[in-house]
């Protein structure tokens, strides 16, 4: 079994963590940061989302956060393990329920880390949260997930990862990012917009024949022309689509290759990858 540096802090009761002084340093620390790099390159359901959140200096204590999602579109998060299996991550989405691991990352890490921290979870997707197509269609992913064959889950998780993680959005003032991936990351916020990569516009069955890494910038992104394009998405037939995608294959691809990057060896996941 594959050991993880990060354990995730004790919940009390209430769901309440008791954070320390250094953790909500990093905290701060990053939300400032990355509160100037989101300016101009974040969609604008994603700014509003934060205003509507309004972040502290503090970790958010999730009871606290979670009244906001509710009153927003009866969302929440779940405190979790730093990593989970795939039908209780999938199983938690189906109930409206965002898992997020109760730990952040060192000073040592500012800039990246593999294992996703409670400020990619909370900073790159619950802004989003209060947005009623993207709750929508986190729902629906959960639900279609859990239908599908276990094996087909990974690649069934790309629509998760090209869009949920890493999305675009392409409007009259050029491209924006939505995907928590792109916007809890200094570096990819800024690179995922600039002309060093590919932009597709979102084909599903293109999607769920791209392989991906979780461990470097994107050389793809696939874009959406209206933010509520994201929940017609699950109107398709997924999993007829998703059959189609095996029997065509993978596209090559357009990164050199690492072995297992898109596996856990204890088969446990979490929002950043399956």
């Amino acid at each position: 079994m594959k050991a993880h540096k990060y354990v995730s802090n004790p919940v009390d009761e209430n769901g309440y963590v008791e954070w320390s002084s250094v953790e909500d340093q990093t905290w701060s620390k990053l939300v400032d940061r990355q509160g100037d790099i989101v300016k101009g390159r974040a969609c604008s359901e994603y700014m509003n989302g934060l205003e509507i959140l309004g972040f502290t200096d503090k970790v958010p204590q999730l009871p606290e956060l979670n009244k906001k999602l509710d009153e927003c579109t009866g969302w929440g998060v779940a405190p979790v393990p730093a990593l989970i299996q795939p039908k209780e991550f999938f199983t938690l989405l189906s109930n409206k329920r965002f898992p997020a691991a109760t730990f952040i990352r060192t000073p040592e890490e500012m800039d990246y880390l593999q294992e996703p921290d409670i400020f990619h979870e909370l900073y790159g997707h619950t802004p989003l949260l209060t947005n009623q197509a993207y709750a929508d269609f986190m729902q629906k992913f959960g639900e279609l997930a859990l239908k599908a064959d276990p094996k087909d889950r990974r690649r069934l998780f790309r629509l998760f990862w090209f869009t949920i993680e890493f999305g675009l959005l392409k409007t009259k003032e050029g491209f924006k990012a939505y995907g928590g991936g792109i916007l809890s990351s200094i570096g990819e916020t800024q690179f995922a917009l600039t002309d060093d990569n590919e932009k597709e516009p979102f084909d599903i069955l293109n999607v769920l024949r791209t392989p991906y890494r979780i461990d470097i910038m994107q050389p793809l992104y696939f874009y959406l022309e209206s933010f509520d394009d994201l929940f017609t998405i699950l109107d398709h037939d997924i999993l007829g689509i998703l059959q189609k995608a095996k029997e065509l294959g993978d596209f090559e691809p357009k990164y050199p290759p690492k072995e297992r990057v898109e596996d856990n060896n204890d088969g446990s996941m979490s929002s950043m990858g399956c």
